[in-house]
């Protein structure tokens, strides 16, 4: 076994210690039952032929007309549709060089733990950026006539609303999720959003938060709430967009309302021609306001099994490496993880990967996602959006 500054490395009982550290976002993630595992996924990257990406069944539902059965009528059969689903491995590394990394970093504290605590919360940070990724990356679908009502349908837009239209209220997320999922809105279990979104929902006295009692018995709120019943998981690295500027319709009645005409030149008037770059279709006499220096933010709606997660493992997780030369002795640890993070009902194609592993830049490129669908180059079929527990909100606030 490798020595760690004369302490003896163990990758396997690292590994132990490293998944015994408490993850509290990973944690309540599995919990709202957003992320699932997969044992198919599983088995097929444990085989010999597959080991980066793999495309496996899609059971279709079955359906069709029932028919009358009155004694005359014949019963005829109907067969269900495969689907295919295409996965793909992600796979990231990292490695961390000390000097004297005992001493230095952990200050006498226990080195196992010290270190497992840090490693386990950085990988949980690549893990959401991972997620967050491939999120964006099916929200980037633009091919397609199915694939677009999918990103059409499952996006809630509100960010373009008059002043306080365009943030999130009472009736946001019920909305969002019947326009997702119709009467399967129910599935959805988890929200993520922006600590200014849940400021806002706070205000309104939407958001209630989550306590736990820490290790010595002190009841402490954790960065995890609940909305309607959803789990809130609050993040600033969920997705933002600066406005400099931008017109909106709104009321005559509404504060701030200014009347589109052509010259725009009298009180409480604005030129067509400066509205129109924000609103193509405006008309003379409509009321706009303009909105100035805010921020849309992106939160991400997902439902019990939206997400499956598989943990495919890599041959040599952690090992260390001393060099005893280099400014008189140096120490790296290296870490290394293979996971799968593929959302229900939706393909990954790779038709714009360069390696083995997709790259966060390569998940976020819509070309490589498709709604899962037969295949078939003469009666393609895809799967019911509807059937797919994953939408965004896109708001000011």
């Amino acid at each position: 076994m490798a020595k760690f500054n004369e302490k003896t490395f163990n990758g396997e009982a690292f590994g132990k210690y490293v998944d015994r550290v408490p993850n509290l976002k990973k944690n309540e993630l599995l919990k709202s039952k957003a992320l699932k595992g997969n044992a198919q996924i599983s088995e097929v990257f444990s085989s010999q032929t597959g080991t980066a990406y793999a495309t496996i069944p899609f059971f279709g539902l079955i359906g069709g007309a029932a028919l009358n059965y009155d004694g005359k009528t014949d019963i005829t059969a109907e067969s269900t549709d495969t689907f295919e689903r295409s996965v793909v491995v992600i796979g990231r590394s990292k490695a961390w060089l000390e000097d004297d990394f005992s001493t230095d970093i952990t200050g006498g504290v226990d080195f196992m733990d010290n270190v497992a605590a840090q490693v386990s919360e950085y990988w949980a940070a690549i893990d959401q950026d991972t997620l967050l990724a491939v999120l964006e990356g099916i929200f980037a679908m633009s091919s397609g006539k199915e694939n677009l009502e999918f990103v059409n349908e499952h996006t809630y837009d509100i960010s373009k609303g008059a002043f306080a239209k365009g943030y999130v209220n009472a009736t946001t997320l019920n909305t969002a999720t019947q326009k997702a999922c119709g009467a399967n809105k129910s599935k959805f279990s988890l929200i993520v959003m922006h600590s200014a979104v849940a400021t806002n929902l706070e205000n309104l006295k939407l958001l209630t938060y989550l306590k736990f009692n820490d290790g010595n018995g002190v009841e402490r709120e954790l960065s995890l709430a609940s909305w309607n019943g959803r789990l809130v998981l609050i993040d600033d690295s969920m997705p933002t967009k600066a406005i400099e500027s931008l017109y909106v319709r709104c009321n005559s009645t509404d504060v701030g309302a200014l009347k589109v005409t052509t010259a725009g030149s009298g009180l409480g008037e604005v030129a067509k021609a400066s509205v129109e770059t924000d609103i193509s279709d405006i008309k003379e006499n409509e009321y706009v306001q303009h909105i100035q220096n805010e921020t849309i933010y992106t939160s991400y709606l997902l439902g019990d099994g939206a997400i499956d997660y598989v943990n495919i493992g890599a041959k040599v997780p952690a090992e260390m490496a001393r060099d005893a030369k280099t400014k008189g002795g140096q120490t790296i640890l290296y870490s290394r993880q293979r996971k799968v993070f593929a959302p229900y009902g939706i393909s990954y194609t790779k038709k714009s990967q360069q390696s083995l592993s997709p790259t966060d830049a390569e998940l976020k490129n819509g070309a490589n996602w498709e709604l899962v669908n037969n295949k078939s180059s003469s009666t393609k079929k895809y799967i019911d959006h509807k059937s797919i527990p994953i939408a965004r909100i896109i708001s000011r606030g």
